[in-house]
């Protein structure tokens, strides 16, 4: 279909819609809808059509290996829990921890084994840290901006084995299909990970704040008391008192998942390449990661029923885990589809032939910051990147500027509203296990938040010089 500015009527409201709900399904919804009565404009046709969109993208071979990756993710997090894991690696690390130093060292070292998600990674040390809040000469919205740093900001970064490569990889994939570019899309994300600038500086402030910054007050707080006072047990069900205390149930189905998603990755590639490194490149990173993740489920059941765990609670556990992620597939088919319909309009073609006015050295930083924006008003950097992505990569195709440059500035905005909405999943869980004030705790980050995000935009500005 010819361009013309009915093609961007969709994306033009599922950003003032997720603003006004606090919620990015709905304005993707009415998005879609939106799309499918533009290109079916009849009761029935509209309703069909929007059907259509969302089961092409869920019958897509890479669709559903994404699907099948993040069920299977977080089904292997429930049994985590479960079987006390979790619970077991945080008892064992705040027994040994017993100085500042140490708790600040072991907050970043763990990411080795916790980047799987960012949830993940605050129900592993947010309790740490707050049994050992008196040991920590820090005040508690200091610690948990420094445990932030370490998780969304450095999980966007690791191309391997996260909760997130799945669906970045996706949003790419489409957007390049909508532009018809052959290129790779894990490839692309690789080469945009060092273009992500937020996460790179917002991670040096959160080091700043851990080895050379001295609180001006180390006095505790009525609420930093009162955090202290009662029992870390009760911050997360992850660390209930009635769950068991096994952390090998932690790491070796973590270390399982890491080694094998390596090795095979490689060995899906050696055949196709000459050199050890280049077997990565041109593997099947994602079907890779997929049968690593299900031989890891399969080992790790076998392990805790070794252990007399009861084949039904596994089960269960595998279940409810995983149907806490059924909310991003819904959210993934939905921007599928819009992507999809958005471009059947004939989106690509009007941004060729509207967007040429703008001066290439602004173009990049002006993406990041206005995704910036929108992240912070709606908390989610996943829907973020699914509104944003067509549109950059639309851009960047007509404007000349890198691909990965781009990429990296979308992924950057979301990342921003991740870290600093007081609306997003990760503000909400850090306040909610160290026992602070969700909007005063935002508020706290936000300062710093905008002070990265100004610096990240002035390097968007002056990257374009040098690529």
């Amino acid at each position: 279909m010819e361009g013309s500015w009915i093609s961007i009527l969709p994306f033009l409201v599922v950003i003032p819609i997720a603003v006004w709900t606090k919620q990015v399904l709905p304005g993707l919804l009415v998005g879609l809808l939106i799309g499918s009565y533009l290109h079916t404009p009849s009761l029935i046709g509209g309703m069909e059509t929007m059907l259509h969109y969302i089961v092409q993208a869920l019958i897509d071979k890479n669709n559903i290996e994404i699907i099948v990756f993040l069920y299977a993710f977080s089904g292997l997090i429930g049994m985590i829990k479960t079987s006390g894991g979790i619970k077991g690696f945080v008892e064992k690390a705040a027994e040994k921890i017993d100085t500042k130093k140490k708790a600040l060292l072991l907050t970043y070292v763990s990411t080795i084994g916790t980047f799987s998600a960012p949830t993940f990674r605050f129900v592993t040390i947010a309790p740490i840290m707050r049994a050992l809040l008196k040991k920590v000469k820090m005040t508690t919205k200091e610690l948990g901006f420094v445990i932030e740093t370490t998780a969304t900001p450095i999980i966007v970064l690791i191309p391997v084995a996260t909760a997130f490569v799945g669906y970045m990889v996706s949003i790419i994939q489409i957007s390049l299909q909508n532009q018809k570019i052959t290129e790779d899309p894990y490839t692309m994300f690789i080469k945009s990970i060092p273009y992500n600038f937020f996460a790179f500086v917002i991670i040096l402030v959160g080091i700043y704040l851990s080895f050379f910054h001295h609180s001006k007050s180390n006095a505790p707080t009525q609420v930093e008391t009162k955090a202290e006072e009662e029992d870390w047990h009760t911050c997360h069900p992850a660390v209930s008192k009635d769950l068991p205390s096994k952390p090998w149930n932690l790491l070796v189905p973590l270390i399982l998942v890491i080694l094998l998603t390596l090795f095979l990755t490689w060995w899906s590639g050696h055949t196709k390449a000459n050199s050890f490194f280049g077997a990565f490149i041109k593997a099947d990173v994602l079907q890779a990661m997929v049968v690593s993740l299900l031989i890891t489920i399969l080992l790790s059941a076998f392990f805790f029923l070794f252990q007399r765990f009861k084949i039904n609670d596994l089960i269960t556990s595998f279940v409810t885990g995983g149907n806490d992620l059924m909310s991003v597939v819904l959210l993934l088919s939905v921007v599928w589809g819009l992507s999809s319909v958005a471009e059947d309009l004939g989106f690509s073609q009007f941004i060729t032939a509207h967007s040429g006015w703008i001066p290439q050295m602004f173009v990049t930083p002006l993406l990041f910051l206005f995704g910036a924006a929108v992240s912070y008003f709606i908390g989610s950097a996943w829907g973020t990147w699914g509104i944003l992505m067509p549109l950059g990569v639309s851009i960047a195709s007509v404007s000349g500027i890198s691909l990965p440059l781009i990429i990296g500035a979308v992924f950057a905005s979301g990342s921003f509203g991740a870290f600093s909405s007081p609306l997003s999943d990760d503000t909400n869980t850090i306040a909610k296990i160290l026992n602070l004030s969700v909007v005063d705790y935002a508020r706290y980050k936000l300062k710093p938040a905008l002070i990265a995000a100004v610096i990240a935009a002035v390097l968007y500005t002056a990257t374009i010089f040098f690529i």
